[in-house]
């Protein structure tokens, strides 16, 4: 079945404009439905929770309904595994503040070279506690993370293991199903950054089996809020970051100054698009369940978004002076639709001012992933030039880039 690309489009109403965007992986452009039930919880229900009055009470019900929206969203098997918080960056940070007070000296933690600094940074501040943070590196040839080259880096005293689902720069998805049980086996924590990977496909935090999951709803089609998931008896056992008297409540012990109630109770937008999005494709069957939803939405997502990848990735083999920095075949299974390449003899920024002359907007950098910049050699030239798709871009905005990058490259 196709993906209704029409029906999906009228649901972004800054799709209606003259910009193609094709920097999703910064930011996706955002719902109406989450527009709408941000401005209706702030004119209706904008008041303090936890009072015995009515609209306090109908107030408290939406946020809990938010949270509980996204429990079922990521599959989670209770509601007090999920942290809510401003971005993904500030969710790692928090969680390692508590992790850093669990820790002991003589401890082990693995990063990657290759994830957004988001998942990096935090776990590094432990050497200054004695706790040794080993770095797993991707091939420099086929850009995959390499499970024996794990294997080498953990021992007995490994206690965490930090590594993105997908990379924001190569746009591979990793097995993280495999890894999970790989770390586990040899009594370790796994936690994963999905930020790169939820906009193009459903997470399944139970299936995958790990122990810390997160991301953020702005770049996946809400607004600037993020989610860490947490296996209940995880945080339980570690260290609040709220006040003393919170210690025993999760979530709230990570979540110092509660949540941001429009903005939760907003994210429940996204339950609207995709069980719309599953109904308009269920030859007239009614979808009630978010996640059933969620499963339908995605597998045709995950379609279109193929067909996204294989058009670009066709014409960008194709090009001589082009070098592709991931994989260059686009099966589903492989990657999402976040392309980055350097082109011979220019600077990476070079491409996107002229491409953005013709009002479509493309990026160059390195996304935060500057330690696999550095370490892929292409500081010098600025980083890569990074289209980045959704499945709400169509292959006749594609065509459009390519006559451009067509007579740049």
């Amino acid at each position: 079945m196709e993906l209704n690309i029409d029906y999906v489009r009228k649901q972004f109403p800054s799709l209606s404009g003259d910009w193609v965007f094709f920097e999703n992986a910064g930011g996706t452009q955002v719902l109406q439905s989450t527009a709408l039930r941000i401005g209706d919880y702030l004119i209706n229900t904008n008041v303090q929770l936890g009072a015995s009055y009515e609209v306090s009470q109908r107030a408290g019900e939406r946020v809990d309904e938010g949270i509980r929206g996204m429990g079922e969203y990521i599959n989670a098997s209770d509601k007090s595994e999920i942290i809510l918080g401003s971005s993904t960056s500030m969710l790692f940070r928090l969680l390692s503040m508590s992790m850093g007070e669990f820790f002991k000296a003589g401890d082990e933690v693995i990063v990657t070279n290759c994830d957004h600094e988001a998942n990096i940074g935090p776990w590094r501040t432990f050497e200054k506690k004695g706790i040794t943070v080993k770095e797993w590196k991707i091939n420099r040839e086929t850009f995959d993370l390499e499970i024996e080259e794990l294997g080498k880096l953990m021992t007995e005293k490994t206690r965490f293991v930090a590594l993105t689902h997908t990379s924001n720069v190569l746009g591979t998805i990793n097995g993280i199903k495999k890894i999970a049980s790989f770390v586990h086996e040899r009594g370790a924590w796994i936690g994963v950054d999905g930020v790169a990977y939820a906009p193009h496909r459903l997470p399944d935090v139970q299936d995958l089996d790990v122990d810390f999951y997160a991301f953020s709803f702005y770049k996946v089609y809400g607004p600037h809020y993020s989610i860490l998931y947490g296996k209940k008896e995880h945080l339980e056992r570690l260290p609040g970051v709220n006040h003393f008297f919170l210690e025993k409540e999760i979530p709230y012990k990570f979540q110092p100054g509660h949540v941001n109630f429009e903005l939760t109770y907003g994210l429940l937008g996204l339950k609207d698009y995709l069980i719309g999005l599953a109904s308009v494709h269920s030859n007239g069957e009614k979808i009630v369940s978010f996640r059933k939803g969620a499963e339908i939405a995605f597998d045709l997502i995950a379609k279109h978004e193929e067909k996204l990848s294989k058009r670009l990735l066709e014409f960008l083999n194709c090009k001589r002076s082009v070098r592709i920095i991931g994989k260059t075949e686009w099966g589903r299974e492989v990657r999402v639709p976040t392309v980055s390449f350097v082109v011979k003899g220019k600077s990476a920024d070079e491409i996107p001012l002229e491409v953005e002359k013709h009002k479509i907007a493309i990026r160059s950098g390195d996304f935060y992933a500057r330690r696999l910049i550095d370490y892929l050699g292409l500081s010098e030239q600025g980083g890569v030039i990074r289209v980045s798709m959704v499945h709400y871009n169509t292959l006749e905005e594609v065509d459009r880039l390519i006559g451009i990058l067509d007579e740049l490259l």
